[in-house]
């Protein structure tokens, strides 16, 4: 019988103690961010979170749990509540990193496009590989309810010459909401990320907070770094404008990066209009871009060669300005949505996106396409990933590649424009070969880059209306098949010179 009560009260002491870590999920309200649970509003004070310092590449932080301990406790002395992470690996496990990040009191905003499955704003394409790993991390990621939204675009559009890339931004938006809808057992939050251009902010706040419900985000945040020390005010600086701009916004704004680095040490001014009167009317908080100090000397962290951690003096200032801001808000039931969403920006040669947005990406379409298929392209050619774009744009010059191409400016998207490089390769050269009347196995041959296969279907009709239900297979199933490449007709570039930086908003170094 003691036995029985002492284990009882082990059990319940443990009980106990996962519930006092527990954190009221996050929801929303016109305007305003809402404790789900005790009904207060909710303000984010965040930090971008990407730590790379000792590595050569960009990693996931929160599959790491020593480094989450080490840096959740100081977020937590700091008066934190929210980081920002820009890229994680779904594959792996993060159970451990979110119950540290929910004991510390912090919740997580998430960017879950990835530097190589990225819509390139320079040659926009919304394909397989970009869907399956975005679902991936909504799988990994919708379970914890610490999660306080979602990014699906960082700065893609960053200037008036990239405009249409936000029609592929926004498939993208509508397919995640749907998804999510669908897969996950609460509302989460979905948003973008803007970078404040002064041609096209407001056409972007506009356009992603306009049309049909799935296709408008849950939130908005800018990356705002007009305030550089002390020498400006709330009113000069350019904040008291944005502030402008928001007033008839239906859905919660606030500054997914801030933090002008031009003089040195930081002091924050900015903080105490961000989390005081001049803006918690209007704005939901803000992201103090970043936590480790890399080459672009953002940090309030050092990164030691032995993995501890320095506190810089960015630290101890942001601590001190933070310190006494607590703003209140309003309780969510005395508080009433009024505004509306917005209307859809008008085009022009300043804005140039098509309402008709991409399709979903289907597997379904694609293996369907591809089993009617005579010629495909050879193990050497998928195996030579990084020269897919290479092949492809050869190919163009010799036929038509409209079936496999998008234009999000005309809104035109050929039947097999979302599949995989190497099913787009394969359908172009099957084609070439159709079209010389499959008279010689040399008409596929390539330089050895196809070669002849057994189609079990005589023609690919029909495969274009093949349709994915939302809740499809894992996404690992083509997540990984194909490396990242580059395609337009007659145009080879790389995506790897500017996914990373569009990731992290150009700042990542």
């Amino acid at each position: 019988m003691t036995k029985t009560i002492a284990a009882s009260v082990v059990l319940l002491g443990a009980l106990f103690s996962s519930l006092t870590y527990a954190l009221n999920p996050i929801t929303i309200k016109g305007t305003k961010f809402f404790d789900s649970v005790t009904k207060d509003q909710f303000f984010i004070k965040g930090v971008a979170y990407q730590p790379r310092t000792l590595h050569s590449e960009v990693i996931d932080p929160l599959a790491k749990p020593a480094d989450c301990k080490r840096d959740f406790e100081l977020m937590k002395a700091l008066g934190l509540n929210t980081i920002r992470v820009y890229q994680v690996d779904n594959r792996q496990n993060h159970d451990e990193c979110m119950k540290l990040m929910e004991a510390a009191g912090i919740y997580l905003l998430l960017d879950v496009v990835a530097p190589k499955y990225s819509i390139v704003r320079t040659n926009p394409e919304y394909d397989l590989n970009t869907w399956s790993n975005v679902k991936g991390t909504l799988d990994a990621f919708k379970g914890y309810s610490n999660v306080l939204g979602f990014f699906v675009g960082n700065e893609v559009t960053n200037d008036n010459k990239t405009t249409v890339a936000s029609a592929y931004v926004k498939a993208l938006l509508r397919d995640t909401k749907n998804y999510l809808a669908s897969a996950s057992s609460r509302k989460i939050p979905v948003g973008y990320a803007n970078n404040d251009d002064p041609d096209i902010r407001l056409q972007i706040q506009a356009y992603f907070n306009c049309g049909p419900d799935n296709e408008r985000i849950d939130f908005f945040g800018i990356n705002l770094y007009e305030w550089c020390g002390t020498s400006v005010t709330y009113q000069t600086s350019g904040y008291a404008d944005r502030s402008k701009e928001i007033e008839g916004y239906s859905i919660p704004v606030f500054l997914s990066e801030f933090g002008c680095n031009a003089i040195m040490p930081r002091t924050f001014p900015e903080v105490k209009s961000i989390l005081g009167p001049d803006m918690t009317d209007l704005w939901s908080g803000g992201i103090v871009y970043e936590w480790s100090q890399e080459d672009n000397n953002y940090g309030l962290v050092k990164i030691n060669p032995d993995n501890s951690v320095s506190t810089l003096p960015d630290y101890a200032n942001l601590k001190s300005v933070l310190a006494p801001l607590k703003p209140v808000g309003v309780k969510m039931d005395a508080y009433s949505a009024t505004n509306k969403a917005s209307t859809c920006p008008a085009l022009t040669p300043m804005w140039e996106p098509n309402a008709k947005l991409p399709p979903m990406p289907s597997a379904g379409a694609c293996d369907c396409m591809m089993s009617s298929l005579s010629c495909v392209a050879s193990d050497q050619a998928v195996v030579t990933t990084e020269s897919l774009g290479t092949l492809l744009n050869t190919i163009c010059g010799m036929t038509s590649c409209d079936d496999i191409s998008s234009n999000g400016k005309a809104g035109v998207y050929g039947r097999y424009s979302s599949c995989l490089p190497s099913q787009k390769l394969s359908y172009m050269y099957n084609k070439y070969y159709a079209i010389a009347g499959k008279k010689e196995p040399t008409f596929c041959s390539f330089n050895g880059m196809a070669k002849l296969s057994t189609a079990s279907k005589p023609t690919d009709e029909g495969c274009s209306d093949v349709k994915d239900a939302i809740m499809v297979a894992p996404a690992e199933t083509y997540k990984s098949s194909q490396a990242p490449y580059s395609f337009s007709p007659f145009l080879v570039s790389s995506t790897s010179s500017t996914a990373l930086a569009m990731v992290m908003g150009g700042l990542l170094i």
